[in-house]
């Protein structure tokens, strides 16, 4: 994709006009539409401004300036790499027993758990625990989590729309494969009077759950910032006891 291209169909994808960009960016409307015409090439401080000021991800921030010839300015280094990245993570990880809680990058692929997530993986297919594990396949597939999720059909479809939100913000073929395979796991969608929109517990067999995602929004590592943490919090006295008892 050219330059042209990535930035005004970045812009747009975030229903940004031009010239709240350019206010934005520090430059001009006409210079900006100069540049979406292809009319006027960037320079590399503007491709980074424009890249900031349109909030992008550090891969499409990346992915510009190639489009506009410029090297990229952000690494992606393997997490076996980044040994202190990883003792941070189990020391959170760590923390936050005896909740479950898990890392997984922007495809839903675990990278670290801590020992409660096997409170939740009890009775999973051994071939969905295989690595690389997929958080999102393992919680809806009919051989994971879902013959004990009581409240199966408002989390299927909160996980597969956050798979879809997910998506609109870094595209990828492998992700949109996921989306609808996890699609075809849930079922058709009601609204019901205890619907509650996002904020919805996980019921898990005689356990109530709540989640909180962390992101890591200041990495300059694209690897790292594409990571998220999850933690399963108790949602009543009842399961933190539980989830207490069992560590």
């Amino acid at each position: 994709m050219d330059f042209p291209t990535a930035l005004r169909t970045r812009r747009r994808g975030r229903n940004v006009s031009q010239l709240q960009l350019a206010i934005r960016a520090g430059t001009t409307q006409r210079h900006l539409s100069f540049l979406e015409s292809g009319r006027s090439a960037p320079g590399r401080t503007l491709v980074v401004r424009l890249a900031e000021s349109l909030d992008l991800p550090l891969r499409e921030r990346n992915e510009l300036l190639a489009s506009a010839g410029y090297a990229p300015v952000y690494p992606e280094t393997p997490l076996a790499d980044l040994p202190g990245v990883r003792t941070a993570l189990r020391h959170v990880l760590a923390g936050h027993e005896p909740y479950p809680a898990v890392v997984v990058d922007r495809h839903g692929t675990l990278v670290d758990a801590n020992r409660a997530l096997s409170l939740l993986t009890d009775g999973v297919a051994p071939a969905l625990l295989t690595p690389p594990v997929n958080v999102y396949r393992l919680a809806l597939h009919p051989h994971g989590l879902a013959p004990r999720i009581r409240n199966f059909g408002q989390w299927a479809h909160h996980v597969v729309d956050r798979a879809r939100q997910e998506l609109a913000a870094h595209p990828s073929t492998r992700l949109a494969e996921l989306v609808e395979e996890l699609a075809g796991y849930a079922p058709a969608r009601t609204i019901t009077a205890d619907h509650v929109g996002f904020a919805v517990p996980l019921q898990l067999d005689d356990l109530r759950l709540t989640t909180t995602v962390t992101t890591f929004a200041t990495a300059l590592d694209v690897t790292v910032a594409e990571l998220k943490l999850e933690a399963f919090l108790p949602a009543d006295e009842e399961t933190a006891t539980r989830l207490r008892v069992s560590r």
